[in-house]
Formats: structure tokens, C-alpha cells, sequence
């Protein structure tokens, strides 16, 4: 009796053993059989990751680009000065320098019209800162006046007619230059004077008096300024209907020493400094953001 217990009770033990060996078993291939999905999701997973969704929102605004217009340049030499000096050069490199200035601020695009001694029309140089886009013009200048006692720094913007006398004797020799180029495509009468001033926008030329009115405040304190240094007259580079359009005159290369100073690379920086100040105050002021968001 004791025996046959004894062996019931060891084949007992055996059966249960198999049981849960079983039981076990299956239990590790299921999980292995899970570890397997898991593993071949984790694969696909890899093979095609999930991306986030793109976050969705506006672009930053583009910079202001601002458009300067050295004057004259190639056949077109501008006025000469006293000692020889050629206003083409004197233009170019003021422009330079400006463009210099406001690319290391990092707020701004600047494009040029000429970049080297070539000839452009003034129609041209007009349209070279519409296919650009810009936001403001400032056409750069050191003409002369028969009179060679005058001197200083003035700013012009558009009219149909001339704030004075010099205003007027001066649009007429910018409004000449086109002659180098062959027959002019424009008249200097009234009429064509008036038309053009008629095609400037009101915004436009609100902006234009606020660059001009930020460019003698910058002058002041460093630049010699003619007596009434904000002025205007029919000049045609100025025509731009949407781009608000300054002609910044440097000095007078018929005076000595305003041509002997800006013949110096400082006295320029110093312009440049002074212009790149009002550009600054411009924009500040928010008048140039329209030209971005229009």
C-alpha cells in the first residue's frame, strides 16, 4: 500500500510538472510571439518614422530694401569740381560707403542702381528700383552752382513746382543728364513737370517728406546744411507713384571745400553715418512698412 502510494503520488507530481511545464511554455511563446509583433512594429516604425505635424504659421516679413541711386556714372561725369573731381566718383562711393553701413546693421536689404562708373537714363533707374520692390529711394548727388560760395547738404523730394529758384536751376541740370544717353524721352516743360508730380500718391509723398524731414534732422548736428535744407522741385528720378523717393545733394562741388571734404573717405563715412541714421528713423517710425505689406 505504501509503495503503490508512493508511485501514485510520484506520477502525480510528474503530470502536474508536465502540466505547468506546458503551461509555461506556452506562456513564452505567446510573449515572444508579442516581443516579435512589437519588435516588427518597431521596424516599420523605423523604416516610416511618424513625423509631427508641420507647425503652421506667417513667414517673418521680408527686410526693407532699400534702393540707392548714385548719380550720374559711364558719359554722364555730373558736375566737375573746382579741382577737377567728378561727382560721378564722388556719388559712387558715398553710395558704398551707405550701403556698407546698412547691410552691417542687419535690418535691411539694400540694392544700388549702378555699383560701378556706368551710365543708366533716369527712366531706368526708376524702374530698376520698381523690379526690386523697394521701400524707399534715395538717389545721392554733390552737383554745382555757378555761384561757388554756396555750400552744405539739402534734401529734395517731388513737385510740380520748385520750392525756389536754386531748387528749380537744379532739377533742370539733373533732368539733363539723359542727354548723354541720345535723344531724351522726356521734357523739362511745366506741363510734363505737373504730370509728374500728379502721379505720386499721397502716401507716397507723405513718406518722402518723412525721409526728407529724417535726413536733415540727422545732418544737422555733423553735416554743413544749406538755409532751408528741405526742398523741392520737378526732379524726374524722383517720379516713383508708390516708392517714397529722396535726392540727397552731399554738398557743392563748386565750392572748395565742400569738394575737398568730400573727396575724404571720413567726411563721406560721416554722410553715409548721418543718412544711415535717418533711414533708421524712417523706418522706426513705421512709414516705410506700407511699401511691405501693400
Amino acid at each position: 500500500m505504501d509503495a503503490d502510494h508512493s508511485e501514485g503520488a510520484a506520477a502525480g507530481r510528474r503530470g502536474r510538472r508536465a502540466i505547468l511545464l506546458a503551461t509555461l511554455g506556452a506562456g513564452v511563446v505567446a510573449r515572444a510571439g508579442e516581443a516579435g509583433a512589437v519588435a516588427h512594429r518597431t521596424a516599420a516604425h523605423v523604416r516610416h518614422p511618424l513625423h509631427a505635424p508641420a507647425v503652421v504659421g506667417r513667414a517673418a516679413a521680408p527686410l526693407p530694401l532699400v534702393m540707392l541711386d548714385p548719380g550720374h556714372g559711364g558719359k554722364d561725369p555730373g558736375a566737375i569740381g573746382v579741382s577737377g573731381t567728378y561727382e560721378k566718383h564722388i556719388a559712387e562711393a558715398a553710395a558704398a560707403e551707405l550701403r556698407r553701413q546698412l547691410l552691417a546693421s542687419g535690418a535691411y536689404r539694400v540694392a544700388m542702381t549702378r555699383a560701378d562708373d556706368r551710365f543708366i537714363p533716369l527712366e531706368g533707374r526708376v524702374e530698376i528700383a520698381h523690379a526690386h520692390s523697394a521701400s524707399l529711394f534715395i538717389s545721392m548727388h554733390a552737383d554745382a552752382l555757378t555761384d561757388r560760395s554756396v555750400r552744405g547738404a539739402s534734401v529734395y523730394t517731388l513737385s510740380g513746382q520748385a520750392s525756389d529758384a536754386q531748387s528749380a536751376a537744379l532739377a533742370r541740370t539733373e533732368n539733363s543728364a539723359d542727354r548723354f544717353g541720345g535723344p531724351q524721352v522726356h521734357a523739362n516743360s511745366p506741363e510734363v513737370a505737373a504730370i509728374l508730380s500728379s502721379l505720386v500718391s499721397e502716401e507716397t509723398r507723405r513718406g518722402a517728406a518723412h525721409m526728407a524731414s529724417s535726413v536733415v534732422d540727422a545732418f544737422r548736428p555733423r553735416i554743413g546744411l544749406l538755409t532751408h535744407p528741405a526742398r523741392h522741385a520737378a526732379f524726374v528720378v524722383l517720379k516713383s507713384a508708390d516708392i517714397p523717393s529722396v535726392l540727397v545733394e552731399m554738398g557743392f562741388m563748386s565750392n572748395r571745400m565742400d569738394e575737398a571734404a568730400l573727396r575724404q573717405a571720413g567726411h563721406r563715412m560721416m554722410v553715409a553715418g548721418a543718412m544711415k541714421q535717418a533711414v533708421d528713423r524712417y523706418f522706426a517710425s513705421g512709414a516705410g512698412m506700407t511699401r511691405l505689406t501693400g
